[in-house]
């Protein structure tokens, strides 16, 4: 049994997902993208899903509970 560890990673910036793409679009399979810039295969193909769905590479928003704070009252 592998053990795997749980760890939230920075998000790739937007260079490197437009990367992903172009070279996606170039006709590369994603295990040649993915060892190419050395990043994991599922997020290769999360971000060729995603590009497709919403034809973007910019980050969307994500769902959550809103801030109690408005950012003008938290700077006070």
């Amino acid at each position: 049994m592998r053990k795997t560890s749980i760890m939230k990673t920075k998000e790739l910036t937007k260079q490197v997902r437009d990367k992903v793409v172009e070279k996606y679009e170039a006709g590369l399979g994603n295990k040649k993208i993915s060892r190419a810039l050395n990043i994991s295969l599922s997020t290769i193909k999360s971000i060729i899903r995603k590009w497709k769905e919403y034809g973007t590479t910019a980050n969307l928003p994500r769902g959550g509970r809103p801030p109690k704070l408005k950012s003008r009252t938290r700077r006070k």
